[in-house]
């Protein structure tokens, strides 16, 4: 299923909002989401399977 509230149209359109709030760039917005995913992903251990 495809459309505008789903998948790669919907993450497209909440990047493209985010890059217009922010005053920056698609690109840069999509490089500053990946910084905050990657240091999240760091201080949780770097670990792909979370231990329970």
């Amino acid at each position: 299923m495809c459309g505008p509230h789903f998948c790669s149209m919907k993450i497209t359109e909440d990047v493209r909002k985010y890059a217009a709030e922010q005053g920056i760039t698609e690109e840069a917005a999509i490089e500053k989401g990946l910084k905050q995913k990657a240091t999240k992903f760091n201080e949780a251990g770097a670990e792909i399977y979370a231990k329970t």
